[in-house]
């Protein structure tokens, strides 16, 4: 049985049409993996359902504060605030917000060719980290759930269908590589070598040394351009030279600079030093790179 299934103050939810279904089961794109329904319901109370033949698709819960609780595969789980738990398709299973403290939930339910490919995190409680931490990515998850939400909500084009598709798989990704998932945005203060790539990034229109990046680390020129060469496999300034070609790169293809300007913005001596500069990496000229992007 269902109980309070609908009508949650600030609630919100989209049930795509049975055609929709199939229309996504039959898009080579959206096939593998595709969003029936979804739903947001705020401080839920009296939420509570009971499926004894599951659902055919798999179901996923996502509790933002309060608490509830799921019954499922012969043991009772409490589902906390900043816990997610996937519930399998044609499972027998029961949930409900907690009497007192009644939760929070971000819903959806999917299914497709490749959902089995998640099932190594289906049936358990997955904790979610919303510090504030440098490593936590709590408000890109939700994010990734209102895009979903609301490319559904602005209909059913095989566009919005498509990049509903895509935005399902980086949240479920986001969820079986976990440590993966958050790291993109961990900065480690005690890398060195990340924090001496960050200030080489950020000084890639001056002229810097060496002795001014292991300096801003913290460490002897000698000590730490031997470090950062184990770490990388070259030199901290070819790195640096790197970084800056890599610049000019962008520049060329997305600016209409001339040639001997961004020479001069990213600290070469002049155009021709650039132009040699930029050969040895690249293997073409600065003028034959932007023609190359031109005739693409």
């Amino acid at each position: 049985m269902a109980k309070i299934d609908e009508g949650f103050k600030g609630e919100r939810i989209i049930r795509t049409p049975k055609n929709v279904w199939q229309l996504q089961s039959e898009n080579p794109i959206c096939k593998h993996l595709y969003i029936t329904d979804i739903g947001f319901y705020p401080n839920a109370k009296d939420h509570y359902y009971a499926r004894p033949n599951g659902r055919v698709e798999n179901v996923l819960l996502y509790c933002v504060d309060g608490s509830g609780w799921i019954d499922y595969a012969g043991s009772v789980n409490e589902l906390s605030s900043n816990e997610v738990f996937i519930i399998p398709s044609h499972q027998t299973h029961a949930y409900g917000a907690h009497l007192t403290d009644p939760w929070t939930i971000y819903w959806f339910h999917f299914c497709g060719e490749n959902a089995s490919m998640f099932s190594s995190i289906f049936g358990q409680i997955i904790k979610i980290d919303n510090s504030d931490s440098d490593k936590s990515r709590y408000d890109d998850r939700i994010t990734l759930f209102e895009e979903i939400y609301q490319n559904l909500e602005r209909g059913y084009s095989i566009e919005n269908l498509e990049y509903s598709s895509f935005c399902l798989r980086h949240f479920l990704a986001s969820l079986k590589y976990i440590d993966q998932f958050r790291e993109v945005k961990k900065i480690k203060r005690t890398d060195v070598i990340q924090k001496s790539i960050t200030f080489m990034r950020e000084n890639l229109e001056n002229r810097i040394t060496l002795e001014d990046i292991a300096r801003q680390v913290g460490y002897s020129t000698a000590h730490f351009g031997k470090l950062f060469s184990q770490k990388t496999s070259i030199s901290p300034m070819e790195y640096y030279n790197m970084l800056k070609i890599q610049r000019a790169c962008s520049l060329l293809h997305f600016s209409d600079m001339k040639i001997k300007e961004i020479a001069y913005l990213l600290g070469y001596a002049d155009p021709y030093h650039f132009s040699r500069e930029f050969k040895k990496e690249i293997e073409i000229t600065p003028k034959e790179y932007r023609k190359w992007n031109v005739d693409r």
